[in-house]
């Protein structure tokens, strides 16, 4: 998988996600088998530039190659401008959001929202590709409701514009992750462009990938909501891919050791007051599904200061320890 300059050691991405890919968790993901992150989408307003959560979603520091920054909006000048923005704080890649379904970004005419006006797609993506030289990716769904799916259409655009990738996600923005993704249109849109188009929806097992890949014919898959507290499903479907074989179940030792390495990360990055809060949603995740979790989050969500909450970790992953080397979920984990 090449994106402009930039060979990926495979085909296995990180689907940006708000309040999640930051950079602890997309250097989390590399580690773990990831070819590539795109970070959380920054706003193109250039009054946050100044802001402290915009100067955090804009710091790289020792993240691995290739760094992709996601921008919102719906104003081709702003946009091209943020485009800027980004590459002078080292952004090498610059995604386009226009895919995210919430409703405070539709509601002002980006994301998804700009499906249903061609003529302004093709004003941003051009505007963009032509205030960088770094390449410019896009990120859309399958059309704004189930009626008008036209990914065929804005991937055309798009190509012809010189965006030099394109992700699409199974889904509408009606759909928003309502119902089952579908994979049809990201066939057909791979059938009618040369750029690499990247699979996005649902993709939450080995099996899931690779028959995702060999079905829409796509050149990789991109893993949102299944890699949050499970970063090594991309080492575990890069090596069924490779092998038509299962990767062992991570042994409770080195999930422990890979969740508080995450916790130190963010008190590092956010500070300890947002960084205790940001962790409390990871920690959930890595824990969801164990035996005693519901208890055990409950009461951690509870707890003030990092000490207590890493006290508390600790002593859960201790109890688990005591039931085996390999974690035994009881509960159905969440796709």
């Amino acid at each position: 998988m090449r994106i402009g300059p930039y060979q990926l050691k495979n085909n296995l991405l990180v689907a940006p996600m708000a309040g999640v890919t930051d950079r602890p968790f997309r250097m989390l993901c590399k580690s773990m088998g990831a070819g590539m992150a795109v970070s959380e989408m920054v706003s193109s307003n250039s009054l946050l530039y100044g802001s402290a959560k915009t100067k955090r979603r804009a710091n790289h520091e020792g993240e691995v190659d290739p760094i992709s920054v996601q921008i919102v909006g719906a104003d081709p000048k702003m946009l091209a401008q943020a485009a800027q923005y980004n590459v002078d704080e080292g952004a090498q890649i610059i995604d386009i959001n226009m895919g995210c379904p919430a409703k405070k970004i539709c509601n002002v005419m980006a994301g998804s929202a700009l499906l249903q006006n061609e003529t302004l797609v093709t004003q941003i993506l051009e505007a963009v590709v032509k205030a960088v030289a770094v390449p410019v990716t896009l990120k859309i769904r399958t059309g704004w409701d189930k009626q008008n799916r036209n990914a065929i259409r804005i991937a055309q655009i798009a190509e012809a514009s010189g965006i030099q990738a394109l992700a699409i996600h199974g889904r509408t923005r009606a759909c928003a992750y309502t119902g089952d993704a579908e994979y049809d249109t990201i066939s057909a849109v791979k059938a009618k462009v040369n750029i690499p188009v990247i699979a996005n929806g649902d993709i939450t097992t080995p099996e899931k990938a690779r028959h995702v890949l060999q079905y829409t014919g796509a050149d990789a898959v991109m893993i949102g909501r299944a890699a949050q507290g499970r970063p090594w499903i991309f080492r575990e479907i890069e090596h069924y891919i490779e092998t038509g074989e299962h990767l062992a179940a991570p042994p409770v030792g080195e999930v422990r050791r890979v969740l508080l390495k995450h916790v130190y990360d963010l008190y590092a990055f956010y500070g300890d007051q947002t960084g205790l809060r940001v962790a409390r949603k990871h920690i959930s995740w890595y824990t969801k599904g164990l035996a005693g979790s519901a208890t055990f989050r409950h009461q951690m969500n509870q707890l003030e200061s990092c000490d207590a909450q890493l006290s508390a970790v600790n002593d859960f992953f201790d109890e688990q320890l005591q039931r085996g080397e390999r974690l035994h979920y009881v509960e159905e984990l969440a796709a």
